[in-house]
């Protein structure tokens, strides 16, 4: 039978990384063996499900290229396949009718556990073996689990598995209103659709043994499962938002790739020999449910930077600029230039930057003229004894025939010969007066972004400081 996957989120919520971790895997197998990849909404729980979560669940998968082939299926529109199971299993015997008021059940449930017995359901309404229901009495409606044996599972990632029947309490697989319940509901569709292949959280794991009853009950084949460790923090705790951003959406707004997020969950508990840097393409020729871990994966997020800046540097200056343009304009940026300019400006940048966040932070004194003075900075370097070193250089940029960067580093030359000053005692009090700080991009490439107007303005503005006079950028050559 061909690979059949499925990723069954709930609409409850935005998509968690872990989820997501989820999804790939399922993804990355179906496309390694040219099946088919499910996706299916798992809506039921109607107080907490949101269009508006659906509706994020599929733009994050979308972001991260992780295409379904079938779907997306909505539990709520299957309820009469739920309901037809829940006839069969009535007919044959394997459910039955549960009366038990909800006041009896608890109150037996604190009995037991006081006596120091499991809390399970005492199977006292299931026929021959407890009183039985009352008639003409609505009820909810269990799965009558074998009294003994056990079930066995060969999971993919955890090995052998068993769980011994007496420790499966008979679980309700319809609520007394007739609403099917979850692991009723995922049994019948992942048998409906063919899945071949589970793969899921471990915290899923304790469910596998109902499923499997429902499974055998109905006559459907049984999938192959692999339950995945759970993701953590850097601390060993169950990932959350005191870690690191949790949900996907979050990552593509602070401006990292969707190839360096795949690339990453890929490798939180799945290894192909020291590769950490791979292509989808690798990815999915690669992979493979055996070289998962049965440790959970901790979430390092300076790994996650690392990759994203790889995939950054990646990008050709017009890919950079392309990519940044929707991020500055999303925020009200304006763009004092066309594409070309953007290019090179987010060129210059590329090799300080892990995301595009941080770029276009970055970026901040060259999208405006409104610049931010470091007030240590100006004390130490818009001071008198720089004035003439300005005054020069400012005068040799202005003398330049063409603005080009070999013209720039000729200005910095004569300057510097002038003054008898080493390029760093020129360029300190040169940044500062551009960018408003003592850190930035080689100085030269910092003018040859900002252009001669610009630059001249700036130089002009430091020179008034200095002076005791305004802070304003003026026109070049005023």
């Amino acid at each position: 039978m061909p690979t059949r996957t499925r990723f069954a989120p709930s609409p409850t919520g935005a998509l968690h990384v872990g989820g997501v971790r989820t999804a790939l895997f399922s993804w990355l197998l179906a496309r390694r063996d040219g099946g088919a990849f499910v996706l299916r909404i798992e809506d039921t729980d109607r107080q907490r499900s949101r269009p508006e979560w659906t509706r994020e669940i599929m733009g994050a998968m979308q972001w991260l290229g992780l295409d379904w082939d079938e779907g997306p299926f909505f539990q709520t529109e299957r309820t009469q396949l739920y309901l037809q199971a829940i006839d069969r299993l009535l007919a044959s015997g394997d459910a039955y009718y549960c009366t038990c008021p909800p006041e009896d059940l608890d109150a037996r449930r604190k009995a037991a556990i006081e006596a120091g017995r499991s809390p399970a359901y005492d199977r006292h309404c299931r026929p021959g073996v407890g009183p039985g229901p009352t008639p003409g009495v609505a009820g909810a409606v269990r799965f009558a689990i074998p009294l003994d044996g056990a079930i066995v599972i060969e999971d993919a990632v955890k090995g052998r598995v068993e769980f011994a029947n007496a420790d499966v309490e008979d679980f309700v697989i319809a609520r007394a209103d007739g609403t099917p319940t979850y692991n009723l509901c995922v049994a019948v569709d992942d048998a409906d659709m063919a899945i071949t292949d589970v793969i899921r959280g471990d915290d899923h794991l304790a469910n596998t043994p109902k499923q499997v009853h429902i499974y055998r009950a109905l006559g459907a084949p049984l999938p192959r499962f692999a339950h995945l460790p759970q993701v953590l923090g850097m601390d060993r705790a169950r990932l959350s938002k005191r870690h690191a951003a949790t949900a996907v959406t979050s990552y593509r707004d602070l401006g990292y790739y969707p190839d360096a997020l795949v690339n990453f969950l890929a490798r939180l508990g799945w290894s192909h020999g020291d590769q950490e840097i791979f292509t989808r393409e690798e990815l999915i020729a690669a992979f493979g449910l055996d070289h998962v871990g049965k440790s959970a994966g901790v979430f390092n997020p300076e790994k996650l930077d690392w990759l994203n800046a790889h995939y950054l540097k990646q990008r050709t200056p017009a890919e950079l600029a392309a990519d940044l343009r929707p991020f500055l304009e999303e925020r009200g940026t304006a763009i004092p230039g066309d594409d070309a300019w953007l290019a090179k400006m987010a060129a210059t940048l590329r090799e300080r930057s892990k995301t595009l966040l941080e770029l276009a932070e970055s970026a901040r004194s060259f999208l405006s003229d409104e610049l931010v003075f470091d007030d240590k900075a100006v004390a130490k370097f818009l001071v008198a004894e720089n004035e003439p070193v300005l005054r020069d250089l400012a005068s040799r940029l202005r003398a330049l025939p063409e603005w080009t960067l070999g013209g720039i580093e000729a200005a910095f030359a004569g300057t510097m010969a002038t003054t008898g000053r080493k390029l760093g005692a020129v360029a300190q009090p040169v940044r500062v007066a551009l960018t408003g700080g003592t850190v930035s991009p080689g100085i030269y490439e910092v003018l040859d972004v900002l252009g001669r107007d610009r630059s001249l303005a700036r130089l002009d503005a430091a020179l008034a400081r200095i002076a005791g006079g305004t802070t304003s950028p003026r026109p070049a050559g005023a």
